[in-house]
């Protein structure tokens, strides 16, 4: 079962960057990323995030053009 996200936090350590997220009960994981990997992880949330951005905008089920 997937865990709750609760925050993250994301800084630069030398070349790279590290990404700790917390879960809802409090535990942390760090994960180590290059510049490339990181931007990847950006247009990826982008991408999705305008793909449902019509359903996330929508009021009472309506939807509207974007003009």
């Amino acid at each position: 079962m997937a865990k709750t996200l609760a925050g993250f936090t994301v800084s630069r350590s030398g070349e790279d960057y590290v990404i700790t997220i917390e879960d809802e009960g409090g535990a942390t994981e760090e994960y180590t990323a290059t510049y490339d990997q990181l931007d990847l992880i950006a247009d990826t949330v982008g991408e999705t995030l305008d793909s449902d951005e019509e359903d996330a905008l929508a009021v009472d089920g309506e939807t509207h053009d974007k003009d």
